[in-house]
């Protein structure tokens, strides 16, 4: 009978993506059905399947489809699912776009009987707290605030889902957001908006729920510890964007201390009345931000600094210790226990910073402006994460571009607890994409080892990503390791770019838009544009990667190395990994749909033919043409774009002048096109 149930679902698989779907306008990709085949296999027999996934196969359907049939034809299945990621744009997506499409589709051809439906469950900061918001509109009715600011503040009447809203300001969200604790006497606790939406989740007929990471493993520890569960119980579990649930699992299991947290325990304190101990508390957290100032400025991004306690960092962290305690010792009778627990945990996590805790590894971070972080992680992610999710014996997919590292699985099953698990599987589906014909790999002849950092470093990348960006005709993405290389190359070739130059901070959407409608410009970007932004057609038509994408050392990673035998060891089994991982990250900016084609730049000598991890750079990536001929980058260009190419600023703007063509090496032939 299992045997018979199992056919009759993976013929409809077939069904779906070689005929329905076709109907309705999407293309058939033998890799998108083979995925779906295997993802199907695994929720049937409950298993976990880890599926690296290339790019422009549609993992998305696939994952989607294999769970709706899933569910068609197993009891065991029928609960609801719940789909997990890393961002709210992936989450938007899936309930805005791809299951009203599949929905309206699988509807129409009688795959199910009725529409699917879904909630995104998120964390009660990203919505309106109606009352505070009434408060919020009282404060600044009258006054001179800026003008978008107010109009998204006002707009959030009709829109609870803060996410959804764009220009309100960072203090305005703060102000307006439900907050951790909503009070018993509040006047609109029966007509809330955010309350209703909880209800209507909870309780609601939804097939499908979708949270991020953070949420998913929240709602695991809400079960855990006999709380009310977060989610609805659920029946099967997808992970997408997979490779980030370890840094998930690192908030989730550790702790962080912070002049915010300080700030939001006063808040609470003036709320229940016990306003005369906030003066004081306010001290300790002035004392607190200055003991763990920032010395240096750092520009790379998410810098993890040693927490070195110095006696007056000590003094300062047993005085907040012992002032958390004192404060909970006069609380008033009446207190509410979410202000208790407050205090309680301030109090321990504080002891746990103060003291050597072995069970966590501590560093201290800082935001960009300034302000220090304190934060520990657990050291036995993998065991929290196996004890969470993976012994519910709930089938499971996790799934991702980059769940590989090289040919290996073996990294990201080591850090998600998965290694000593017997019901794992693991598939691989390659990007359709023909990367031998619509991709060249160009390494420089003159890549050499200058000291990292150095200017002679600096004035090396900066000549060949001008060479290159002549060779291309501009349309150039520069995707740098660190913000400081990032500034020091900028400054050497800002006044000498033939097309416009961007730099993106902190990844900036509005410098992202910007080169986007430019058309052809080069952008500098570092940090989370590695992953996750999208460049279809010729606008990135040159991907330059200037250093390998080697993660910085911090107390995570050296509190690693200590389970390995030798630092080669380590380096072998962690860092690399890590390196090849962000590396195909990277690398999948260049080739976004089946007719874009992309010169691929690395600059580092120690990727090239002959260096010392080019390897490990070629097991990372695609099979794909390698040249170190600067002429061969030229030739490329020429033979796969067309006359448009070479515009600078797109139909309505003046194209390139004679004497600028010949800047970029075009032949007379392109001259006469142009």
């Amino acid at each position: 009978m299992l045997i018979n149930i199992t056919e009759r679902a993976h013929a409809e698989v077939e069904k779906i993506f070689r005929v329905i779907l076709p109907e309705s306008g999407l293309t058939v990709r033998e890799e998108q059905i083979t995925l779906c085949h295997s993802m199907l296999d695994s929720l049937l027999h409950n298993t976990i399947t880890l599926c690296d996934a290339g790019v422009g196969i549609g993992k998305t359907y696939a994952y989607l489809v294999a769970c709706i049939l899933a569910r068609k034809y197993s009891i065991q299945l029928s609960r609801p699912l719940v789909i997990s990621t890393s961002s709210v744009a992936l989450q938007e997506a899936i309930r805005g776009e791809y299951l009203p499409f599949l929905s309206k589709v699988l509807l129409s051809s009688s795959v199910i009987d009725e529409p699917l439906t879904a909630y995104l469950r998120k964390g009660k900061e990203r919505f309106v707290c109606d009352e505070r918001l009434s408060q919020r509109l009282k404060a600044v009715a009258g006054t001179k605030k800026n003008a978008k600011q107010l109009a998204a503040l006002r707009s959030l009447m009709l829109r609870y889902d803060l996410d959804t809203v764009t220009g309100l300001s960072e203090f305005d969200r703060r102000q307006v957001c439900v907050p951790k604790a909503c009070p018993k006497s509040c006047a609109r606790k029966d007509t809330c908006r955010y309350h209703v939406y909880l209800h209507q989740a909870q309780s609601g007929p939804a097939m499908i729920q979708i949270c991020n990471h953070n949420y998913l493993l929240a709602d695991a520890e809400h079960r855990r510890q006999g709380f009310h569960p977060l989610l609805k119980g659920y029946g099967i579990l997808v992970v997408d964007e997979a490779h980030k649930l370890w840094d998930a699992a690192c908030q989730m299991y550790g702790e962080i201390l912070s002049s915010q947290d300080f700030e939001e325990l006063s808040n609470l304190l003036e709320k229940e009345k016990c306003s005369q101990v906030v003066y004081t508390l306010r001290e300790k957290s002035a004392h607190f931000a200055a003991a763990f100032r920032q010395v240096e400025t750092r520009e790379d991004e998410r810098c993890r600094l040693p927490l070195i306690l110095t006696s007056i960092r000590s003094k300062v962290l047993m005085e907040c210790e012992n002032y958390f305690s004192q404060i909970k010792r006069t609380l008033p009778e009446k207190a509410s226990r979410w202000l208790v627990h407050r205090l309680e945990k301030m109090e321990r996590t504080t002891r746990l910073f103060r003291e050597q805790d072995s069970r966590y590894i501590r560093y201290l971070k800082y935001d960009r402006d300034g302000t220090p972080f304190l934060c520990a992680v657990n050291k036995d992610i993998p065991k929290q994460l196996r004890r969470a999710l993976w012994e519910q014996r709930i089938p499971a997919i996790l799934t991702s571009g980059t769940l590989k590292a090289g040919n290996d699985f073996h990294p990201v099953m080591e850090k998600t607890g998965l290694d000593s698990l017997p019901n794992v599987q693991t598939y691989s589906a390659p990007s359709p994409f023909d990367y031998k014909r619509n991709c060249l790999l160009y390494f420089p002849e003159s890549s050499k080892g200058e000291p990292h950092g150095s200017d002679s470093e600096s004035r090396r990348i900066a000549k060949e990503i001008l060479q290159l960006v002549h060779a291309t005709g501009g349309h150039t993405l520069v995707l740098f390791t660190s913000y400081s290389l990032m500034g020091a190359v900028y400054s050497l070739v800002k006044d000498q770019m033939p097309v416009p130059l961007m730099e993106v901070w902190r990844n900036s959407q509005d410098t992202i838009r910007r080169f986007k409608r430019e058309q052809n410009a080069v952008l500098f970007a570092a940090g989370s544009c590695w992953e996750g932004i999208d460049f279809p057609g010729d606008i990135v038509s040159s991907l330059i990667i200037p250093r390998l994408p080697f993660p910085v050392p911090d107390p995570i990673r050296e509190a690693q190395q200590a389970n390995y035998m030798t630092l080669q060891d380590y380096i072998n089994a962690v860092i690399v990994p890590e390196m090849q991982v962000k590396l195909r990250q990277g690398f999948g900016r260049a080739i976004r749909t089946e007719t874009d084609t992309c010169v691929v730049s690395i600059l580092d000598h120690r990727a090239a033919l002959g260096g010392k991890y080019h390897q490990e750079v070629m097991e990372a990536l695609p099979p794909v043409p390698v040249t170190r001929q600067i002429e061969d980058v030229e030739q490329f260009i020429r033979a796969r774009k067309g006359p448009d190419y070479f515009f600078v600023y797109g139909r309505e703007q003046m194209c390139l002048k004679t004497e600028k063509c010949g800047r970029f090496g075009f032949t007379a032939a392109a001259q006469d096109r142009v």
